[in-house]
Formats: structure tokens, sequence, C-alpha cells
């Protein structure tokens, strides 16, 4: 299985990245999703850039095209296996962008790169979570039922009232729930030296994670400049909102 994955990830292929890695785009943003979502939240976002940005969603296990796989808990041990394939796969210049979860998930993998030496990010995008060095509050998905998480779910927003209705697919996706939960949650933030990357924060002021408040405190992960940009809506204002996004990542990533 160790050689299959080493000869695809030499070929330009992995379940890092189902819809690939763009290889003739000048810059691509690789895309982070959000807890209980895979790659396919950010497939729209390949046409709304600029034909020079080419945009890379990426598949952590336990969902969509890896579903037979488990689940991974820990940030760290999440982007150190994704860090394997960015290094093989991706070249400079490119940009991190994740929502939620992913927001720190792209702020651990800019982290991982830098510690193997590895070209950094020109850029990293992040929204809908309070910076890594603020605790976050826990939710103990793993102890709800299934009527509880529903809930949950529904009072976030973003997830199909039909997905919250079927019992049966709520159990079957339960496990990556507590997973990516639990990962995001569990996190222990370890001192290192701030990223000498800039970073652009999206804000939206009816989200209770993801306010220009809270939005803030990234500030204090980058020496290389920080700024945000307001949105209108809550949690999932980024997909809601995605053309002036979009249009922000494009500016910032001009030449």
């Amino acid at each position: 299985m160790l050689r299959e994955r080493t000869e695809a990830t030499k070929a330009g292929r992995s379940p890092w990245f189902p819809f690939g890695t763009s290889p003739d785009a000048p810059v691509r943003l690789l895309c982070l999703p959000h807890a209980g979502a895979g790659a396919s939240a950010y497939r729209a976002w390949a046409s709304g850039l600029p034909d020079w940005i080419g945009a890379c969603p990426m598949q952590p296990p336990g969902r969509e095209q890896r579903r037979a796989e488990p689940p991974v808990a820990e940030a760290r041990a999440l982007v150190a296996a994704a860090a394997d394939d960015v290094v093989a796969l991706i070249r400079a210049p490119y940009a991190i962008a994740g929502h939620s979860t992913g927001a720190l998930c792209a702020f651990e993998l800019a982290r991982e790169l830098r510690r193997r030496g590895a070209p950094g990010p020109a850029y990293l995008f992040v929204s809908g979570r309070r910076p890594p060095q603020e605790p976050m509050l826990q939710t103990r998905v793993g102890e709800k039922s299934l009527d509880e998480l529903a809930r949950m779910l529904r009072k976030m927003g973003g997830t199909p009232e039909a997905v919250l209705a079927d019992r049966e697919f709520l159990a079957m996706i339960a496990p990556m729930l507590v997973a990516d939960f639990s990962l995001n949650e569990g996190y222990a933030f370890y001192p290192e030296a701030p990223l000498d990357v800039p970073v652009m924060a999206f804000t939206a002021a009816g989200d209770p994670a993801g306010s220009p408040g809270i939005m803030a405190g990234w500030r204090q992960v980058t020496t290389a400049g920080f700024s945000t940009r307001q949105l209108d809506g809550g949690h999932f204002a980024i997909f809601d909102e995605a053309a002036t996004v979009l249009g922000a990542i494009a500016e910032a990533l001009a030449p």
C-alpha cells in the first residue's frame, strides 16, 4: 500500500487533492474544510477565481472519497500527513485557506511546512475560528445523542435539513464529526515563533466563532502583516459571499 501511495504521489495523484493540484496555474490555493465537510465544499471556488489561481481543495481522511479511512482527531498528526503530499506536489507560490476547523489546520500546516524547511505559503486566509492561542469552548460532541447532534448542527447552520432528518446518514457521519470537533476543541496551542506569512481573516458579525473582535487575535500569529475583511451573515458567510471572498483573495495574491 505504501509503495502504491508513493507511486501515485510521484505521478501527481494524491488522496489529499481529489480534484487535482492545478499544476499549470501560476499560483495555487490550498483549501482546508470545516468540521464535517470535505473537499467538495470548495469545489465551486475554481470557477470564481481568476485563471492564474488554481483552487486545490484538500481532502482529510474519513469523508467523501476517503470515507473508508479513519478520521484523524489530532491537528499535528493530520497536518504531518498532509505536508508529505504538499511538499511532493505543490510548488511555490501558493496560499492556504481554511474555514473553522480548517483555519486551525491551515495554520498548523504552515507551521509544519516551516519545520520541514519547505517553501511556505505566500498568504494564509482564515475564517470562522478564534485564533489558535485562545482555547475553544467545549461542545462534547462525542457525548451527544443523534437528536442532540442534529440540534447543534441546525443551530450552527450550513447543514441541509435533509441530512439532519436522516438518522441513518447522521449516524454514519457521526464518527467523522466527533473526530473533527475533537481535533478543533482539544487542540493545545504550543508556542513557536510567529509565521512570516501575511494573514487575512474573514469576519462575520453574525458568527459567534468568527466575529471581528474574535478574529482580530489572529494578528498575533504573524510578523508579516494582518488584515480583515468583514462579511454579512453567519458562520458560513465565506460560502454565502464567495464572490467577495474570492475577490479579496485574488487581490491579495496579485503580483
